[in-house]
């Protein structure tokens, strides 16, 4: 099993930026598939984004496409969401997850585990 613990969050402006960290400890990092999804009021939970285990494939919510990346350091067990040109859509609480397979997914239950969530508000 791994636990995960996301940071990162807060408040920006509109246009603005802003980078996400998942901490993971466990099982190896390195032999998990990572995602970001995000939980907005009255909405269900959104993909936004997944990485391979070697960080080669990397697959976007056309949402965020151009605007986020995600990457990951799997020597410091984390994995990384930078986002750029923020926003208020982009308002949400944002959950990092792992996924013990080797495929990425877009499929919020295909992941195995779950951080507690950090809140990203975007205002106008």
């Amino acid at each position: 099993q791994v636990q995960l613990a996301e940071s990162g969050g807060g408040l920006v402006q509109a246009g603005g930026s802003l980078r996400l960290s998942c901490a993971a400890s466990g099982r190896t990092f390195s032999s998990y598939v990572m995602g970001w999804f995000r939980l907005a009021p009255g909405k269900g939970r959104e993909f936004v984004a997944t990485i391979s285990w070697s960080g080669y494939t990397q697959y976007y919510a056309d949402s965020v496409k151009g605007r986020f990346t995600i990457s990951r350091d799997n020597a410091k067990n984390t994995v990384y969401l930078q986002m750029n040109s923020l926003r208020p859509e982009d308002t949400a609480v944002y959950y990092c997850a792992a996924r013990t397979a080797r495929a990425v997914s877009s499929r919020f239950n295909e992941y195995d585990y779950w951080g507690q969530g950090t809140q990203v508000t975007v205002s106008s």
